[in-house]
């Protein structure tokens, strides 16, 4: 048998072969990538306020979680289990570094990629045999990232995204899996529903009081009964558990949909001037955002949490569009003085804007005086977003930003972000 006919023979004639690449403790293993010799094979995890000994573990390293470590647990509790526990603040530009990186990679064997995160995509390799067979170009991926950027990542194969995405799950870390849709049964039909990916544990408790326990039990139930219970949804969960998805690999980096920022405060604040001071940095950096997308706003949402953790959003469409950071914080301070009482505390603000638009598409109908000060508006966006692109975010600051509270840390690109922001994907390109 010649090699090309091994490598037609392993893909399927008329269907698709499909990968998830999750990069295994991604955060931590990036520090370890950097600084082998502090962190390599070390209990280590990332958290907020280390200096303070507060907040939470985002991630844990694979000898951390052997002791107990896991994501979610306050940092204190981390260091009682394990005391020996190396705790690191967030880098997030240096994980955009490497994300940008790993991506680069993958894009090598495909054109059709969709990151899902930060830390983990789909690709389909349907057509690219030319590089192997489909364990082969896995196995090339993870040794490519293995080598090139010392990072583990574990690979999924199989004929859908959503059996992919279960398959890259079954050997952490540095795993490489194949599942096949006549695997499920075998592999996943004994597993209870959580098990599945897209049914979280309060799902998985509605179906246990319907007496379906597995994922099994999910597939042989009656489609009906399931959209009586759960509606359109329902249809999804049988051939969930059937392992049947048709969802296609996106490879288009959409617009976003929506661009925020929040920020959990050391203490309670109740002064409106405090309160003010963060909401103008969270709307200076969302819009800084935005702009970057060429985006604007036709909504602004604030969100307010108290010290018992209850949350409210507001939100307000504005009439003009906008990309100006002065607006955003304007409509912000305004909706929090009409939703929350004066002197009530606070311990978390954030900032979203909502209906985004491309900017070239927009028609901003502006009254006679706004027309005449737009264009110097923009001009100065645009000199104070090279200015500050040039030499960091505190380069230009206005007086009310200036603070010690962690709204000002969002401008540290060290400390900012989640793996859910994609903008370090759609601001400089795949290219560079």
């Amino acid at each position: 048998m010649s090699e090309q006919t091994n490598r037609d023979g392993s893909y399927p004639r008329n269907g698709r072969v499909i990968l998830h690449i999750d990069m295994n403790a991604f955060y931590c293993s990036v520090h370890e990538a950097v600084e082998p010799d502090l962190y390599k094979g070390k209990p280590l995890a990332v958290g907020g306020n280390i200096e303070l000994r507060k907040g939470i573990i985002v991630t844990s390293s694979y000898p951390a979680r052997a002791k107990g470590v896991k994501t979610g647990m306050h940092i204190r509790q981390a260091l009682r289990i394990c005391p020996e526990l190396i705790v690191l603040q967030p880098d997030f530009d240096l994980y955009r570094q490497f994300s940008r990186r790993f991506m680069q990679i993958v894009y090598s064997y495909s054109p059709l990629v969709e990151a899902m995160s930060i830390d983990e995509c789909f690709i389909d390799i349907t057509g690219s045999k030319q590089f192997g067979t489909p364990i082969e170009i896995a196995a090339l991926i993870q040794n490519r990232i293995r080598d090139e950027l010392h990072l583990p990542c574990s690979i999924g194969i199989a004929p859908n995204k959503l059996l992919a995405k279960m398959a890259s799950d079954m050997k952490k870390p540095n795993g490489l899996s194949v599942l096949r849709k006549r695997d499920v049964e075998k592999l996943l039909w004994d597993k209870p529903c959580s098990y599945m990916y897209g049914i979280g544990s309060r799902m998985g408790d509605r179906l246990r009081k319907l007496n379906i326990r597995t994922i099994g039990e999910l597939a042989a139930a009656g489609e009906s009964f399931l959209v009586k219970h759960f509606g359109v949804y329902g249809s999804w969960l049988k051939r969930a558990a059937n392992g049947i998805d048709d969802s296609p690999v996106n490879p288009e980096r959409e617009q976003s949909k929506s661009i925020g920022h929040t920020t959990t405060l050391p203490k309670n604040v109740t002064e409106l001037a405090d309160i003010s001071r963060v909401f103008l940095n969270l709307s200076d950096q969302v819009a800084r955002r935005m702009r970057r997308q060429k985006l604007v706003a036709g909504t602004v949402q604030i969100t307010i949490r108290d010290p018992d953790m209850k949350t409210i959003t507001r939100a307000q469409t504005i009439q003009v569009p906008t990309e100006n950071a002065d607006d955003i914080h304007r409509i912000a301070v305004k909706l929090f003085a009409a939703h929350w009482d004066v002197g009530k505390p606070v311990r978390l603000l954030g900032v979203t804007l909502q209906s985004l638009q491309p900017k070239q598409n927009t028609v901003i109908q502006l009254d006679l005086f706004e027309y005449e000060k737009q264009p110097k508006k923009e001009q100065l966006n645009e000199a104070m977003d090279r200015i500050r692109d040039k030499y960091g975010e505190d380069a230009i600051l206005t007086a009310g930003m200036v603070g010690n509270d962690p709204s000002a840390w969002i401008r540290n690109h060290k400390r900012r972000g989640t793996s859910l922001q994609m903008d370090h994907l759609r601001e400089r390109g795949l290219d560079e």
